[in-house]
């Protein structure tokens, strides 16, 4: 069952129409059309702001579209990956007990918002560079896990910098950047608490960080929760032409 096929069946039931959910939800009547009739990818389930409107509107429990679009993606992604998938359970296993431990909590609830998120795939492919085992994240044999594990003694996380700072067994801790700097090094102090916070940022891409980064502002200072926003609306299809 997918978002889409669960809004038409609720508006059956309630004998609404889409401009109704269109109004409440605050997109358009065009978004509503493209998103049930598969034309348009559903929000992430980040995307609270709709989901909430639309669970009120469709009289559905509080967070219910956003756990289906979750167990939606879940689903498209294992059908992807396939029979790699029972390996990723161990490879998270391994991940997690190297990270450091003032970090491996903060690190635990990010990753397991996902089935193999974007900070989990970061870590992994990162270990395996400097392992150089030169392997894929989704084709991770046993054996390479077994090396990995023995080559790798620990790894920190950097929320701010998006930076990786690895310490093998047999050599001198690296570190690994991801993210743009600004050209002067100064930084919105509500891009800073965004960062902080796993709880606002940690599900950000490095692409995506790098484009908050690069915005620009004279006078009014933007928030944490504004930056937050503005994810949000980065990954929203309805913000965008075809």
């Amino acid at each position: 069952m997918d978002v889409a096929l669960v809004i038409r069946q609720r508006l059956d039931e309630l004998q609404l129409e889409q401009r109704d959910l269109a109004r409440a939800a605050h997109v358009t009547e065009s978004y509503v059309s493209q998103l049930l009739t598969h034309k348009k990818a559903p929000p992430a389930p980040e995307r609270t702001d709709i989901y909430d409107r639309m669970d009120r509107f469709l009289k559905l429990p509080h967070g219910e579209l956003a756990r289906v679009a979750e167990a939606h993606l879940k689903e498209e992604r294992m059908r992807r990956i396939g029979e790699v998938a029972p390996l990723f359970p161990a490879l998270r296993t391994l991940l997690l007990r190297k990270c450091a431990p003032g970090e491996r909590e903060t690190v635990r609830a990010i990753i397991e918002r996902q089935s193999f998120g974007e900070l989990e795939r970061l870590v992994a492919q990162t270990l395996l560079q400097a392992a150089r085992l030169g392997s894929d994240v989704l084709h991770v044999t046993p054996k390479q896990r077994s090396r990995l594990d023995s080559a790798i003694a620990a790894w920190e996380w950097d929320p701010t910098t998006f930076a990786l700072t690895i310490r093998t067994t047999t050599g001198e801790p690296k570190r690994f950047e991801y993210r743009q700097r600004s050209v002067n090094g100064d930084r919105e102090k509500g891009l800073l608490e965004f960062l902080r916070d796993p709880l606002l940022s940690g599900t950000a891409t490095p692409s995506e960080l790098a484009f908050l980064e690069s915005l620009q502002f004279t006078e009014r200072r933007p928030t944490a929760l504004y930056y937050y926003r503005e994810l949000q609306n980065l990954r929203d299809p309805v913000h965008f032409r075809a």
